[in-house]
């Protein structure tokens, strides 16, 4: 009997990784397949968080290559895969942004929603976590009040499949509960639930999953530098001195030395007001400067001044974000805004090492 090592691969390729749940030829966790006569043998790579099922994944990859060849001698070797965070939690994913503020109201979700879609445009394969558990905007902002997640199980684990819309792959605790219900956890729990999205969620591979955070510098922040290795962080202020200084504090916590999360850039929201009417008219209702002192202090950039304009905020009520408009007023900024997030990743990444996952004792 002669085997053919392409059906080999074939047949190992209907075995899911349990973390994410792409194939595990596509996860490259078989190492050094080697056949000799019928003998087949191979290296599994098996994170260490599963290595309570080693010996399921084992009997599956036999199997598998057994109803192909059902006198083929299967040799797996296990083995952990690679230390550092990357290969444990989120492998499929190459860039993690999350998106920050000081405080409320300064439209982060916006432009969280936004930059996520403007990406998408420029060819990128692109995910959304809301991780704003007490105030969920995502679902609304995309036009998916009521819907839900599906489940499944892998490997008698359930887990949940985050949802698409306008191409992007987005999870939500607004998807979970109804939208009047509130959200009353103390801390513990809502790391748990930050965990159960990236843990319990099979995320497709993706060029950039975007988190929009909860303002401040809380659980949910500290719980999402600890799980997963967060490439950097767009921070988000309006010009308003109030909007500043929560901002400032917001940014210091990225910078802590046992967090050291990189400063992507700054995207200063309703930077002036233009009415529809008198679309070359500005107004600084909110005042000046705050985005630029931000800059300065981050030792970062710009990534874009957005206009305070209402069909903005229309768009959003209506689950239309303005970017997915090329005609809108605000389609150039979002996608400048975009197109400099997307440098400054590609330089952060040149330039530093990955981000590991932070090691914080509380």
């Amino acid at each position: 009997m002669s085997i053919d090592n392409n059906k080999i691969v074939t047949a190992l390729s209907t075995i899911l990784n349990p973390k994410t749940g792409l194939n595990i030829i596509r996860s490259k966790m078989v190492d050094g397949l080697k056949i000799d006569g019928n003998n087949v043998t191979f290296t599994l790579k098996v994170p260490p968080s599963d290595a309570a099922i080693k010996s399921e994944l084992n009997f599956a990859c036999m199997a598998a290559i057994q109803e192909v060849y059902p006198e083929a001698q299967v040799h797996v070797h296990m083995a952990g895969s690679e230390a550092g965070g990357k290969a444990d939690n989120l492998p499929q994913i190459k860039n993690i942004i999350a998106v920050g503020s000081g405080k409320g109201g300064v439209g982060k979700s916006t432009v969280a929603v936004n930059l996520a879609l403007a990406l998408k445009k420029m060819g990128a394969k692109v995910g959304l976590m809301d991780a704003d558990l007490y105030g969920p905007s995502v679902p609304t902002l995309l036009g998916m009040q009521g819907e839900r997640p599906k489940l499944e199980k892998l490997y008698g684990q359930a887990k949940m499949r985050p949802l698409e819309k306008y191409g992007i792959y987005t999870i939500s605790i607004g998807f979970i509960i109804e939208p009047e219900q509130a959200v009353v956890l103390r801390g513990p729990r809502l790391g748990g639930i930050i965990k159960q999205f990236i843990n319990d969620c099979l995320w497709p591979e993706l060029d950039f999953l975007i988190i929009d955070l909860p303002p401040g510098t809380g659980d949910i922040q500290l719980t999402m530098v600890q799980t997963v290795p967060v490439t950097g962080a767009v921070m988000v202020t309006t010009p308003q001195e109030l909007a500043y200084v929560d901002a400032l504090k917001a940014m210091n916590m990225f910078q802590l030395s046992n967090v050291n999360v990189p400063i992507i850039g700054v995207v200063e929201n309703m930077s002036w007001f233009t009415p529809e009417e008198l679309p070359n008219n500005k107004y600084y209702i909110f005042g000046k400067g705050a985005g630029k002192r931000l800059v300065k202090e981050s030792k970062t950039t710009l990534l874009g001044q957005i206009p305070l304009i209402q069909s903005v905020r229309e768009a959003g009520d209506g689950g239309e974000p303005a970017v997915l408009n090329p005609d809108h007023p605000a389609y150039p900024y979002f996608m400048s805004m975009a197109e400099r997030t997307l440098e400054q990743v590609n330089l952060r990444n040149e330039a530093m090492a990955p981000t590991q996952i932070v090691k914080i004792n509380t």
